[in-house]
């Protein structure tokens, strides 16, 4: 007859010692484990050596599972990107279109700030400026030459007195108001200012001629010295401008003169300054009507 498969430990010697066996191994450690506890608790310094060997039998082990996570991470950001590169490359050319609208709002503020630098560097100037104000318009459908200026008598202008910007001459009061005053050009038909050339005494009239040009007729005819570059400064005469300020540029010669530029482009001009007549009875001239004019 078989024997049972269900059959006891009791009923083999040897499944009774290895059982005992194993409970008096567990029983060991468990004694082991507990004296350690203890002993740490009472000394932790003298096992530090012990946790500090531990550690380093475990190093090995830990790089090989950190360099494991790295690789897999590196792959996984990879492939993300790779998904993502789209939208990264549209991203960078929508910030490289705002970089280049910041860049150009940097120039024009640059350009600005030397606009006012080189205007408020009138200030130390021989004749202190009446008002520093801007341009607000100019006529452009008429054949006269006006512009508009953002300071009127309230501010100290009055007929007559002189404008200009960093660049050179830009005109004369015409008109003033209370907050703003009529500019004629220089480029007008009924502008004439007496100039001279920069390097000598040769003398002229800078007439204006409505297209953006001035005529120079000299006053002493003869043999035409000018030529094409020789910058004309206000020569003082007639007493409404003073002396020294840039006017206009020689383009082209002609038998009794020059066509010229003026240095100082009305329609790239925004800051002027309002400078008192140079000599103080030539303002009373021009407030004067004309002989045979209304009273």
């Amino acid at each position: 007859m078989a024997p049972p498969t269900n059959r006891r430990t009791g009923h083999s010697k040897k499944a009774q010692f290895s059982a005992f066996t194993g409970y008096l191994m567990a029983a060991l450690g468990a004694l082991v484990g507990a004296g350690l506890l203890a002993f740490s608790i009472w000394k932790p310094n003298a096992m530090a050596s012990l946790r500090a060997e531990a550690t380093d039998l475990t190093v090995p082990a830990g790089k090989v599972g950190a360099a494991a996570r790295s690789d897999s991470q590196g792959v996984i950001e990879s492939v993300a990107g790779y998904f993502d590169a789209a939208n990264k490359n549209a991203r960078l050319k929508r910030e490289m279109e705002e970089a280049r609208v910041r860049l150009a709002e940097a120039k024009a503020i640059e350009a600005e700030n030397a606009r006012l630098k080189a205007l408020l560097g009138l200030r130390e100037e021989e004749v202190k400026p009446i008002a520093f104000a801007r341009l607000i318009g100019s006529s452009s459908a008429s054949t006269r030459r006006f512009a508009y200026l953002s300071a009127g008598s309230d501010d100290g202008v009055k007929p007559g007195m002189p404008i200009r910007s960093p660049m050179g001459l830009v005109g004369r009061v015409l008109e003033a108001g209370d907050g703003s005053a009529r500019v004629m050009l220089l480029t007008d038909t009924a502008s004439m200012v007496p100039v001279r050339r920069n390097t000598d005494n040769v003398v002229a009239f800078a007439e204006g001629r409505a297209d953006g040009t001035l005529r120079l007729r000299l006053i002493n005819l003869g043999i035409n010295p000018l030529k094409k570059g020789d910058v004309f400064v206000t020569s003082g005469a007639g007493g409404i401008f003073r002396p020294g300020i840039a006017v206009a540029v020689v383009e082209k010669v002609t038998h009794d003169g020059a066509l010229a530029l003026p240095l100082a482009n009305p329609a790239a001009t925004i800051h002027v300054a309002v400078d008192p007549v140079w000599v103080p009875q030539a303002a009373d001239v021009i407030a004067q009507p004309a002989p045979g004019g209304p009273q």
